[in-house]
């Protein structure tokens, strides 16, 4: 891009440029707000402003996209042509996001550790966990319309919609009505180390920060416990094994 001439002269190459780092500009800016917003009125309190921002940013954003680019959206912005697609169709893209959702987060754990170092990285992918997991499941929450103090039976449920539900193979093992262990059978990550020969990733420290979370953010009852998780001894079935109890 030539920096001397105003946005009117650049070429459609330059042009683009633009264009992708206005969507980029955006994502950031909207990411700082409920970060502030978070800092200044709490974590639950950011979740539940930003649940009403979300659908009126997307409605006027995408409203004024499918005019320019000739895509139908509905009321809430959202493309008509979803609504048309089959539901094999939109599990594909559910499963899509997944992928894209992990390697999104790959990619900012490598550029710090080779930026800084590995330490720093799992110490911001650990802190990271700390907000992304009870936002997930508050989230989750509010998609299922689960009750307040669901118990194992909404964790249950919670569970089979992560991004994670889409790309790993997961198990659920019913002790009882207040009990339930959770396996991670295949790991997309640990997977993939394994095919290249190397050692399990050691992610027990953030899985304890991810899984506490999200179940307390469920229902805050509920009590986490790691079974095993790398750089634990495991099982060749399994990776990682929670079990989630409610003490009545």
């Amino acid at each position: 891009m030539y920096r001397s001439k105003p946005m009117e002269m650049q070429d459609t190459e330059a042009l683009v440029e633009c264009v992708v780092d206005g969507f980029r500009r955006i994502l950031v800016h909207y990411g700082l707000w409920f970060s502030e917003v978070a800092h200044q009125l709490g974590f639950e309190r950011a979740c539940s402003i930003e649940d009403d921002v979300w659908w009126k940013s997307l409605a006027i954003q995408m409203k004024r996209l499918g005019d320019l680019l000739g895509f139908e959206v509905d009321d809430r912005g959202v493309p008509v042509s979803l609504n048309r697609l089959s539901p094999d169709a939109l599990l594909g893209i559910m499963r899509a996001l997944g992928i894209n959702w992990l390697a999104n987060d790959g990619v900012w754990f490598q550029a710090v550790e080779s930026s800084v170092d590995l330490f720093t990285a799992k110490r911001c992918n650990d802190t990271c966990w700390t907000r992304f997991s009870p936002y997930e499941a508050m989230r989750i929450k509010k998609l299922l319309d689960l009750p307040e103090n669901g118990g194992i039976s909404a964790l249950r449920q919670a569970l089979g919609y992560r991004m994670y539900s889409r790309i790993n193979k997961q198990s659920f093992e019913d002790v009882d009505e207040n009990t339930l262990i959770f396996r991670m059978v295949d790991c997309r990550v640990q997977s993939a180390r394994k095919r290249r020969g190397l050692a399990d990733y050691p992610c027990k420290s953030a899985g304890i920060v991810e899984y506490s979370t999200f179940a307390s953010a469920i229902d805050p009852r509920i009590k986490t416990k790691c079974i095993a998780c790398p750089p634990d001894d495991h099982p060749d079935d399994w990776y990682c094994a929670w079990r989630f109890s409610v003490d009545l």
